[in-house]
């Protein structure tokens, strides 16, 4: 079982403007079902954390409704709607009790740390995080939120380019 930490960036390292905008991100060009894409790597997936920034995203986004049929963790120190049927489980709950639950709840397939690079730097902090995929995006943000704000050495696997993304894959060797 892995953890990774699946997300898209700026070129200049932001995966978020400053208003917790994916704007930018959506009007780019990549091929859903092309390299390192989203859909393929999404199958792969038993279990999902995220924070409160980037679940509130989401909803707004998807109008409401949730998408994914995986348990997902959402931390947060806020009562937030969660939507009936959903498998959604807000913690406040220290980053190694939650990963234990969602290897778990994940079966035989992988962990996704969505949005958020501080809660990844987190998983990574606690020696939980194993990979890191970074889709780059052919656009400068200026400011924002950062893609991963921690020091990490990282060993590339593999890369790709997905249309107008130019795609990364590594190993997190040490926080």
């Amino acid at each position: 079982m892995t953890t990774h930490f699946f997300t898209a960036s700026s070129l200049d390292g932001f995966i978020a403007t400053s208003e917790h905008s994916l704007d930018w991100l959506l009007k780019q060009d990549i091929d859903p079902e092309g390299p390192m894409a989203y859909q393929g790597f999404e199958k792969t997936i038993g279990a999902l954390a995220m924070g409160a920034s980037t679940y509130e995203w989401v909803m707004r986004h998807e109008e409401g409704r949730w998408g994914y049929t995986q348990p997902a963790w959402v931390f947060t120190h806020r009562d937030l709607e969660v939507p009936d049927g959903a498998d959604i489980r807000l913690t406040r709950a220290d980053i190694a009790e939650v990963h234990a639950e969602m290897v778990e709840a994940a079966g035989d397939k992988d962990l996704w740390v969505i949005g958020g690079g501080d809660l990844a730097g987190q998983f990574a902090d606690a020696g939980l995080l194993d990979e890191v995929w970074v889709q780059y995006a052919p656009v400068t943000l200026g400011s924002g939120a950062p893609l991963l704000p921690r020091e990490l050495d990282l060993e590339l696997l593999d890369v790709a380019r997905n249309r107008s993304f130019l795609c990364g894959r590594y190993r997190v060797l040490r926080a």
